[in-house]
């Protein structure tokens, strides 16, 4: 298990000092750092069908980018490219494992571990992101450069698919060596040309933006049939422009958006639903034939342990401590009485449930029901 390293940092001092507020490097924050997989494994996913992962390289000044899945790469040469691949955390347990010592931000605010390979030279040109993460050298070194937020950056587009922003100034200018950590806030410039053959591990933060939220809750509206207020204008006068939007009539349908919006019943069981959904294909591999209730009872009670499948996003909200429970699992909500806590914890806090916490789901058959339902799903597995 990886153990985050903040030197004379608290994890207090960093929410308040540099959490979306400014760039840190972390000299060895995670200290006699091991890759948890290799170049060879990572090339290995970006030739599968199911996993998310683009080429980027720059031959004399000349950009270019490609999507895979790719056959090979002895094309590409020996320099001057990189190989990223999204969501390894879905496919590789081991390289998951660096996700966790970033989990004192909520399950819903974090999105993927992204694994680069690069060869000398490679890099993907200056860009800024509008989300936190955490970069993470392994093997070999690379050069970044990192600066504020600057308004007066341009974007610059040297690819169709490729954003970049014009030189900015950095106030971080390090070349980082295995173990090294770069914590970036949404909206700093930075820039990473690799010096020779080196991996980098990017945990990345979900921020959603007001239009995706909006277009989740209108598909959350329409899929639950959901028509509330009609407009009402009881106290209209009469006026003579019968061609013109009055104030009064956008303010009217601005109070009915805010009606929606604000609507505390519904709120969390749209929001619950929708930042679980899992944004990149998940190893889901349901049992064949699926388990009977009692099978799963004998497993636990002889000391299985239990696996949470990579990515799966679980998270739960409670208003009260005598309310439900509303838990979220991939984009689907089961409601647990307010007595299930312990449940819900256990379900959202770990990647893992281990021999003595499953005895938990054996004690009460709606647990036990609940967790059957789970491994049938391929949503949890007994580890070997």
């Amino acid at each position: 298990m990886y153990q985050l390293n903040l030197g004379e940092l608290s994890l207090d001092d960093f929410m308040q000092q540099y959490w979306q507020k400014k760039p840190l490097l972390i000299k060895q924050g995670f200290k006699q750092f091991q890759d948890p997989l290799s170049a060879d494994e990572l090339a290995g996913l970006a030739l599968e069908d199911d996993v998310e992962s683009r080429l980027v390289q720059c031959t004399d000044g000349n950009w270019q980018l490609e999507t895979g899945p790719f056959e090979d790469f002895a094309r590409f040469g020996d320099k001057d490219w990189t190989i990223l691949v999204q969501a390894v955390d879905h496919w590789h347990p081991p390289a998951a494992a660096l996700i966790e010592p970033f989990r004192f931000i909520p399950n819903w605010r974090i999105d993927d571990l992204m694994v680069s390979f690069s060869t000398p030279g490679g890099g993907v040109g200056p860009h800024l992101d509008q989300y936190d993460v955490f970069i993470i050298q392994g093997e070999g070194k690379r050069h970044w450069r990192v600066g504020m937020p600057d308004p007066s950056l341009k974007s610059i587009c040297p690819h169709p698919r490729l954003l970049q922003v014009t030189p900015f100034t950095a106030c971080i200018d390090v070349i980082m060596e295995p173990g090294d950590i770069l914590y970036i806030p949404p909206g700093c410039p930075h820039d990473g040309i690799s010096i020779e053959n080196s991996l980098n591990y990017s945990v990345g933060f979900r921020a959603p933006a007001q239009k995706d939220l909006l277009t989740g809750l209108t598909d959350y509206l329409i899929d639950n049939d959901f028509v509330g207020k009609r407009f009402s204008d009881v106290n209209r006068t009469l006026t003579p422009a019968i061609g013109a939007i009055s104030e009064q009539d956008l303010d009217q349908v601005q109070q009915l958006l805010m009606q929606l919006v604000s609507d505390r019943a519904q709120l969390p069981l749209w929001f619950g639903q929708y930042i679980t959904q899992a944004k990149h294909e998940l190893d889901q591999q349901e049992p064949d034939p699926h388990y009977e209730a009692a099978e799963i009872a004998e497993y636990l009670e002889e000391g299985s342990v239990l696996g949470r499948i990579g990515g799966l996003r679980c998270s739960y909200y409670q208003a009260t401590s005598d309310s439900d429970i509303q838990l979220f699992i991939n984009g689907n909500r089961i409601v647990l009485p307010a007595e299930e806590y312990d449940t819900a914890c256990l379900l959202c806090d770990s990647n893992r449930i281990d021999q003595q916490q499953c005895l938990h789901f054996i004690a009460r058959e709606e647990r036990l029901l609940l967790i059957t339902d789970l491994i049938n799903q391929g949503l949890w597995y007994f580890e070997e």
